[in-house]
């Protein structure tokens, strides 16, 4: 699975799909533990370098992806630049 469709965070089409859900009343998808967990974690640090935030939370790498890329389509967190460094912060 992961060969053929790798987790993406920059999706626009992913994204496009949770903002119109969300518009026409859905719901969306419900957090997972995890996910919801990054979250705490992102508004306790106020943002962190992906590597350390995925120690934290103690996933593989690839769930560690697709756990980013999740809460990216929802525009929950983004990625930027400090000190030269990637972070991962709220968005």
């Amino acid at each position: 699975m992961d060969a053929l469709s790798p987790a993406r965070a920059c999706d626009p089409w992913a994204v496009y799909t949770a903002k119109s859900t969300l518009a026409s009343g859905g719901t969306g998808a419900a957090l997972t533990a995890t996910q919801e967990r990054i979250l705490e974690i992102l508004e306790e640090t106020g943002g962190v370098e992906p590597d350390k935030l995925r120690e934290r939370i103690g996933l593989p790498p690839a769930d560690f992806e697709r756990e980013i890329a999740a809460l990216r389509h929802m525009e929950k967190l983004r990625a930027e630049m400090r000190d030269g460094d990637k972070v991962i912060c709220l968005w």
